[in-house]
């Protein structure tokens, strides 16, 4: 599984239509509703090269209820920044006029969050539900090992404090036979709720989870969730206000067409001719992007990375930490990356590590050749350095990738750009095993001394942590070669 964050546009989107079509996990004590109204959502996107009263411009041909009399909206930027209320980052019962005027005075400037600073170039306007502050709630649903919990609190906004002490928890077990009761949902969740709002709120946590597990999320948070009883307190609307989501990237092969459904122009209720010939595909809607963290706007080679890795079931990753620095890796599998991101800082060299990645899942030839390219791209723009360069290409022991296979796309890519290297002194250290590891660590080794590169090959009898105060410090090694006699 792999949990990513979405924009809340998206969530709420996905929420929005889903709600009243994944299918039912318990029957509902009230009548089956209709489909939702396509929800009021402007999602606006300031890129670097368009000026922003172009892309607002835009916004009113594309969203018109932007325009209608008397309407109040809030604004927001939507870029997985949390706690936006207390960085002052959320307008309220704002005229368009005045909310149009707050994203313009944000719009693609830095702003700092806590600790982090970042550019602003993702908001989100969408209609003002007045409402009283007892009628905030607060409603999140997480995976773990032993199931789904389902959390509440009768208390919402943007004071709810600490959530974990004060909410009202439910555990759903993996086996959905077993999923609660509607009266036990009632009872452990909504003690502190007015009881004539129980059935509605029952029914919508219901629906909630429905979607939660028939669109893949892993992660769900709703604050606040207002919940508005109608004049004879009889009943109630809902609204969830403020949405914070992460998906499991993996399931688009299951899932891409129901994320894009739910985000195409039909369900927000867009005029396909104002898009100016935007991006819809899947058949009905657009393919769901995964936004980097508030504060880490992708590079192109990151953004590359991430678009070959969604196009295939293997994991290609790239996280590029330090474009200037002089140690870069090559690695396959994310637990290998990990120990020797470990290995390398505790050497003393955390500051010239230069990226963080891995691929692994059995990639192909062709795709292990363009994510090495992609790496060695980035090394050989990287300054000069007196004392060289160091590139590892290792890994673990594979339980399925065929390391000769992928080696070859390595090789190939070493092939192309060898004089480069050479020419950055670049002192390269192979280290790895699993299936048909001889393979490939003698054609790496033979390749590498006929172009004259500066390498060393190993494989399993060499630790992957050995390796890098061997590389880095000088640290010696009874281990041979690989090849050596």
């Amino acid at each position: 599984m792999s949990a990513k964050s979405v924009l809340e546009a998206d969530g709420k989107a996905i929420l929005n239509y889903h709600l009243t079509r994944s299918p039912a996990i318990t029957q509902s004590t009230l009548p089956p509703p209709p489909h939702n109204a396509p929800p009021k959502l402007a999602s606006l996107h300031f890129p670097e090269d368009v000026a922003p009263e172009t892309v607002l411009q835009t916004a009113e041909a594309t969203y018109p209820w932007l325009l209608a009399p008397g309407a109040r909206f809030v604004a927001k930027p939507d870029q997985l920044i949390k706690r936006r209320g207390k960085s002052g980052l959320l307008a309220l019962n704002k005229t368009w006029e005045e909310a149009r005027q707050w994203v313009l005075e944000r719009a693609g400037k830095p702003v700092k969050v806590e600790t982090v600073t970042g550019t602003l170039r993702q908001f989100l306007v969408e209609p003002f539900v007045p409402h009283k502050q007892e009628e905030e709630y607060y409603v999140n649903i997480h995976s773990l090992r032993e199931g789904d919990y389902i959390l509440f609190t009768h208390e919402g906004g943007v004071d709810v404090g600490d959530v974990d002490a004060k909410a009202k928890k439910i555990l759903i077990p993996v086996d959905l036979k077993e999923y609660p009761s509607n009266e036990e949902i009632a009872s452990t969740l909504l003690p502190d709720v007015p009881e004539f709002v129980h059935n509605v709120l029952v029914d919508f946590i219901n629906r909630l989870y429905a979607v939660y597990v028939d669109s893949q999320f892993t992660y769900l948070e709703i604050n606040p969730l207002v919940v508005i009883p109608n004049e004879d307190a009889t009943s109630a609307s809902v609204h969830f206000l403020d949405l914070a989501a992460k998906i499991d990237q993996t399931a688009e092969f299951e899932c891409g067409a129901k994320w894009a459904v739910a985000r195409g122009p039909a369900a927000l209720g867009i005029n396909v001719s104002a898009l100016g010939g935007g991006k819809v595909d899947i058949d009905a809607g657009p393919p769901l992007e995964f936004p980097a963290p508030f504060g880490r706007e992708l590079s192109k080679e990151e953004a590359y990375i991430a678009a070959l890795d969604a196009k295939t079931g293997a994991s290609l990753k790239l996280t590029v930490l330090n474009a200037n620095g002089r140690i870069w890796t090559l690695v396959a599998g994310g637990g290998a990356s990990v120990v020797y991101a470990d290995a390398i800082a505790a050497a003393g060299f955390g500051e010239d590590l230069a990226n963080y990645g891995e691929y692994s899942g059995a990639p192909t030839e062709t795709q292990t050749f363009h994510y090495a390219r992609t790496v060695i791209d980035l090394l050989l723009r990287s300054p000069m350095r007196e004392e060289g360069k160091v590139l590892f290409i290792g890994g673990g022991i594979a339980n399925f990738t065929n390391v000769a296979s992928t080696f070859k796309g390595v090789i190939r890519a070493l092939r192309e750009v060898s004089p480069q290297l050479i020419e950055h002194k670049t002192k390269i250290w192979v280290r790895r095993a699993g299936p048909n590891y001889q393979e490939g660590l003698k054609n790496i080794k033979a390749a590498g001394d006929e172009l004259k590169l500066d390498i060393k090959v190993y494989g399993p009898e060499m630790g992957v942590a050995e390796i890098v105060p061997v590389a880095l410090l000088g640290a010696s090694t009874k281990v041979k070669e690989y090849g050596e006699i």
